[in-house]
């Protein structure tokens, strides 16, 4: 798995924990987080995406 897949999963799983938090304070900035999340989110599935089509295309 590339590294900057793995680096926008711990985003994930923390703003995941960050948006948990602010909601059961009562905050609504607990929005941005989900927003945050994602985003972060795409970027990981488009990392692993493009890891396993290059895979795929080197094996052509």
């Amino acid at each position: 798995m590339p590294r900057l897949a793995l680096y926008a999963i711990v985003v994930c799983v923390l703003a995941t924990a960050a948006a948990v938090v602010s909601f059961v304070q009562g905050s609504w900035i607990g929005v941005v987080w989900v927003l945050l999340l994602g985003v972060a989110s795409n970027i990981a599935w488009y990392y692993v995406r493009k890891e396993k089509n290059d895979r795929n295309a080197a094996l052509r």
